[in-house]
């Protein structure tokens, strides 16, 4: 989720005893729970191919900015040797549930192989510390390329370009993918963006304001009977309340219902007012909208002038966990 999510200079220090560092990619991924969209990849299938590791997690938005060249490069470079592995790694508990990534999987059109993650073993046989984040294992076993976070695609791909080359594939094409990603996968508005990722548990929690008081830039609370977790706020009676203020394109809140089935009824204002055409794709312009999975929700995207806002959600309906908030 940040923009690069957790510990970025800890990764920075391992780059250079994580590159060049040889050991075939299969029994990297053998601590894998499950897989989906194929059988196990192991050393008999992996063996001397070249190889994208991309370490995601379903509710991340960096990771949802990236998906569309993961995508293309998947299409693209398929016919030439490539494999694309998902490592899914969640960060929340829920992410762990294989029924969540399945649908995830399904409604973000992810097709290639996904590796399920949920004890960590493949996050910590390749050293990694980020979401998103990208490895190219080349045919002999070496990782010699790692990225984390958003951008450097234009790098990211020539490199596998030039390992598929050295692999002895033929006629690679040398042009770059040009995509353009929609809805909450759409690149962010950095120009704009003066407001980070916020998570609202006691754990990691941040720029929590007292209930009422007048917020000042990236300050958020809470109105309404609410418990605080070490990962989450949960709110227990109607017409609760979660105020913040930001200045972004995007604004994004991962939630979902407290009990696996339910339906939350919430209505999103910008500045007291509803949305109307700045509503994002999930509530409509009078800013409605449904609680009934556990996810990421785009809950408003302007169009310019992208200038500092109040934003607020109520929740008509108790049995609600809010996760973080995200920005675009």
């Amino acid at each position: 989720m940040p923009a690069v999510r957790k510990m970025v200079l800890a990764g920075l220090l391992g780059l250079a005893a994580t590159l060049g560092a040889t050991a075939q990619v299969g029994p990297r991924l053998a601590g894998a729970n499950a897989w989906l969209n194929t059988p196990p990849l192991g050393d008999a299938e992996l063996r001397g191919k070249v190889v994208l590791v991309d370490f995601w997690t379903y509710t991340c938005i960096n990771w949802l900015r990236t998906l569309p060249y993961v995508r293309a490069w998947a299409e693209k470079y398929r016919a030439y040797g490539l494999v694309v592995v998902g490592a899914h790694t969640p960060e929340f508990a829920f992410e762990k549930n294989l029924d969540n990534v399945r649908r995830a999987v399904r409604d973000m059109g992810v097709a290639f192989p996904v590796a399920i993650d949920n004890d960590y073993a493949i996050w910590r046989a390749f050293g990694n510390n980020a979401w998103p984040a990208v490895y190219l294992v080349d045919a002999q076993g070496r990782v010699r390329f790692r990225h984390l976070g958003e951008g450097e695609y234009d790098s990211t791909e020539k490199m596998i370009q030039q390992l598929l080359t050295e692999a002895g594939a033929t006629d690679v094409p040398r042009d770059l993918v040009s995509v353009a990603g929609t809805g909450a996968e759409a690149a962010p508005d950095w120009a704009s963006l003066r407001s980070p990722e916020t998570y609202l548990g006691d754990e990691r929690g941040q720029n929590r304001a007292r209930q009422g008081a007048l917020l000042r830039l990236n300050q958020w609370a809470l109105a309404g009977d609410w418990a605080t977790r070490p990962d989450a706020v949960a709110l227990r009676k109607p017409d609760g309340r979660i105020a913040f203020r930001f200045q972004a394109r995007d604004v994004h809140l991962v939630m979902g219902p407290a009990t696996p089935g339910a339906s939350v009824r919430f209505r999103v204002l910008i500045d007291g007012k509803p949305p109307a055409g700045a509503h994002g794709a999930d509530v409509d312009a009078q800013g409605t909208g449904t609680v009934s999975q556990q996810r990421l929700y785009q809950l408003i995207r302007q169009t310019a002038p992208v200038l500092e806002r109040l934003f607020e959600i109520e929740f008509l309906d108790p049995g609600v966990e809010a996760f973080a908030f995200t920005f675009g």
